[in-house]
């Protein structure tokens, strides 16, 4: 799980680890409990369309009784199924994007605030090698628009021993998200020096990502993954991006695990 922001994310870490007997993947009631956690630090975009970059957790937490932790991409939003039946699953999921201020851009544009994103998530196992996953967010603050993501995931592991994960990303975004981050208004346009632009929603970018988790021996490991998204239509298009950011939208983190319970 990954965020852009420093201080939302160390909250949702906290409450992750307070929330995960409640709501974690336990599998197999009658197996022995195990619960393995994922933190270290990883460098992404400090807001969409930026051309700096923040450093914040990469942490994930899991907890099962089968004989394997189910997979979970590196890049998801915060968030664990409530429901589950079959290959599918249905659960909340939640995000932050750091706040954009005129010093921060280097234009006097509109300030964005600190955007808490809520919202859902459904995702089915077509096949245990590949995962299609659907989430939709809305923001609660910053930006107030919807945004979401469809992605695809082939699984390649060996049990916990070692785990490799690779598939395509497109980042969506309504009218209201959109405008938010690369629009300019007429009024923006007279202090920023910049062309006034009305984008629309749809998508955002397309990318790939790809995760990997080895085992260092019975209880510590290493995790990495890497992320590469491009700005594509509007967003793409905004004199915001191509005056002020980046169409590229690069992410990469690194961190250890460990994991409590099984055997020792």
């Amino acid at each position: 799980m990954t965020d852009r922001n420093k201080f939302p994310a160390l909250f949702l870490t906290a409450l992750t680890l307070a929330s995960v007997p409640a709501n974690a993947q336990e599998g197999n009631e009658g197996g022995e409990k195990r619960t393995r956690i994922i933190l270290g630090p990883q460098l992404s975009p400090s807001w969409p369309g930026a051309d700096k970059f923040s450093v914040g957790p990469y942490v994930d937490v899991s907890r099962t009784r089968d004989s394997e932790f189910t997979f979970e991409a590196p890049d998801e939003s915060f968030g664990s199924p409530l429901i589950r039946s079959g290959n599918f699953a249905f659960g909340p999921a939640f995000g932050f994007i750091g706040k954009r201020t005129a010093s921060d851009i280097g234009a006097d544009l509109p300030k964005v605030g600190l955007s808490i994103e809520a919202g859902a998530f459904g995702q089915v196992h077509l096949t245990p090698e590949l995962r299609l996953r659907l989430e939709g967010r809305k923001g609660l603050s910053g930006h107030k628009g919807w945004t979401g993501e469809v992605s695809a995931d082939y699984v390649a592991r060996q049990g916990d021993d070692w785990l490799f994960s690779i598939g395509p990303r497109v980042t969506l975004g309504d009218a209201k998200y959109t405008r938010a981050y690369f629009g300019v208004t007429p009024a923006a346009a007279v202090t920023s020096g910049l062309p006034a632009y009305d984008p629309g929603g749809g998508v955002q970018s397309v990318g790939v990502a790809a995760g990997y988790h080895r085992m260092l021996g019975k209880r510590w490991g290493i995790a990495v993954y890497g992320r590469y998204d491009r700005l594509v239509g509007d967003a793409a298009d905004s004199p915001v991006t191509r005056e002020l950011g980046s169409r590229s939208q690069p992410s990469a983190g690194v961190a250890l695990s460990y994991t409590f319970g099984g055997d020792q």
